[in-house]
């Protein structure tokens, strides 16, 4: 800790330190000043810069990824493409995550480290978005599609990045409010996209004076600046990670991360069920969204700007209520009843969409309340049902066939609505979420039947952590006994029989 007490102290002791290191071979700046606490890692102005730097970091990921819902009219038309070529948009983003997912985490621990992965996945994710909107200036809608694959090289492996600085700079009950932070300014930027694109394609159109695919390329464009000032956030935030590292003497933030395919064979039925529910559910949530624009103006007769509104909801509803719902889920446990409800819900909300000509920010606001339940109480589940050693590999396939199922989804979504209209679209969606429905009262049974704990209370289970660590405790204190127990019964080494074992081995060299 010398060079900590030098660069943030400056302690009297500092120069005899210096000299101990410079006598070890080791090279030590000189001793500095007392820090400021904005630049001092260890004070919270500075930590709050990191949180800051952080939650900007994957800001315009999530703007961009977004970019083909907010501009779908304009897309097809100026493209001259049906729904099935605008949702591959979606499909080429999610293609290269169904491998990725498994590797993120290794790229970063073990290939690039957390700065530098994290830089190079921001650079992907801005060439991704910039090739997106040259596909649009050239009239090339191929080269929009290969655009939206290099833009999913980073898009997910920067989630992972992210996540990955937060459990290196913050600790305990920090990282839970980190977390939910991160992911609130996550649905702030697809918020923002949903919002203001339409309205930047308006503005490109009044200087150009028309409308087309160069219209369309300057605007993706314009949007693309997110993702350069999100990459600006990686590069101050390395910065600031290797001075922390220099003057705080703390090791570079790793995922933790073990992923070994070989332990899939060994997932239970209950964990099989959960990646069923995680990726029918989310069939009928983003690739509804992504047509979800197009919709509202048709069935109900919004304006665009209305539109947008409206189908921006479910995020706006996500970004404070996120936090809400895990605290909530924390508390009282129960998660597979709160998954139920969320299935439930986003049910009910597709069948007003579908059948009803009610006011659609209702069916909206329960359909983004119902996505921010089921986050906060599916994902955790995970851990309840696979050993600590396996958590890499689990989460790894549960993305995998998540983003596989998204990519299929898609384009069936797409297809359905070219022949059948919305009408079947939203038959299809409920459909899928029927068949969550299934999978999680069939986990509900497994879960009861073979005396599992995702249903506990939040008590119920913090109790039997007690148990357990009472009783790892004991057993540690038992091993512990019985090592002293047979440390007493060795022979002790006196002179006699240390007598007898040189001249034993003196015998052995002749």
């Amino acid at each position: 800790m010398a060079e900590d007490e030098r660069a943030l102290l400056g302690s009297a002791a500092a120069g005899e330190e210096e000299e101990e290191e410079e006598e070890d071979g080791g090279r030590s700046p000189g001793p500095l000043r007392a820090l400021p606490a904005v630049c001092d890692p260890r004070r919270l102005p500075h930590r709050l810069l990191v949180l800051a730097l952080m939650c900007f970091l994957g800001f315009g990921s999530y703007f961009c990824y977004d970019n083909p819902a907010a501009l779908q009219t304009q897309v097809q038309r100026d493209m001259k493409v049906n729904t099935a070529q605008f949702m591959a948009l979606y499909a080429w983003y999610s293609w290269p995550n169904v491998v990725l997912c498994f590797f993120g985490g290794f790229l970063i621990d073990r290939v690039f480290g957390i700065r530098l992965g994290t830089i190079i996945f921001s650079i992907f994710v801005c060439v991704g978005q910039v090739i997106f909107a040259l596909g649009a200036l050239l009239n090339t809608f191929w080269l929009m599609d290969m655009g939206r694959f290099v833009f999913g090289i980073g898009g997910e492996s920067l989630a992972v990045a992210q996540n990955t600085y937060a459990v290196s700079w913050f600790k305990g009950k920090e990282l839970n409010l980190v977390f939910g932070l991160q992911l609130s300014m996550a649905r702030i930027g697809s918020t923002v996209n949903m919002n203001i694109m339409g309205w930047i394609y308006s503005r490109v159109q009044d200087l150009l004076g028309y409308t087309g695919p160069s219209t369309l390329g300057l605007t993706l464009m314009i949007g693309g600046i997110t993702c350069l000032f999100s990459l600006t956030c990686a590069l101050i935030l390395a910065y600031l990670d290797k001075r922390a590292e220099k003057l705080l003497c703390k090791e570079q933030g790793k995922t933790g991360e073990v992923i070994k395919l070989t332990d899939v064979k060994d997932f239970s039925f209950s964990l099989w069920l959960i990646f069923v529910i995680c990726v029918c559910y989310y069939a009928a949530v983003f690739p509804f969204i992504g047509l979800g624009k197009v919709f509202f103006i048709e069935k109900f007769r919004f304006s665009s700007q209305e539109a947008s509104a409206i189908n921006s909801i479910v995020y706006i509803i996500s970004a404070p209520m996120s936090p809400v719902f895990g605290l909530l889920v924390d508390k009282l446990g129960k998660n597979i009843i709160w998954v139920l409800c969320a299935v439930i819900t986003t049910l009910a909300s597709h069948i007003m969409l579908a059948f009803t000509f009610w006011n659609p920010w209702i069916a909206m606001c329960l359909l983004g309340l119902a996505y921010s339940l089921l986050a906060c109480a599916l994902w955790p589940m995970v851990a309840f049902v696979v050993p600590e050693h396996q958590l890499g590999t689990a989460y790894g396939f549960m993305q995998s066939i998540q983003n596989l199922g998204l990519a299929i989804i898609a384009i069936a979504a797409g297809m359905i609505l070219d022949t059948r209209g919305y009408l079947f679209l939203e038959v299809f969606f409920s459909a899928c979420v029927c068949l969550s429905l299934v999978a999680v009262v069939m986990l509900y049974f497994v879960n009861h039947l073979t005396g599992g704990d995702l249903n506990w209370s939040a008590k119920k289970r913090e109790e039997l952590q007690k148990v357990a660590a009472t009783e790892a405790e004991e057993q540690e204190r038992l091993r512990r006994q019985n090592e002293d127990d047979l440390a007493k019964l060795r022979p002790k080494a006196d002179e006699f029989s240390l007598r007898n074992k040189y001249l034993s081995k003196l015998g052995a060299q002749k």
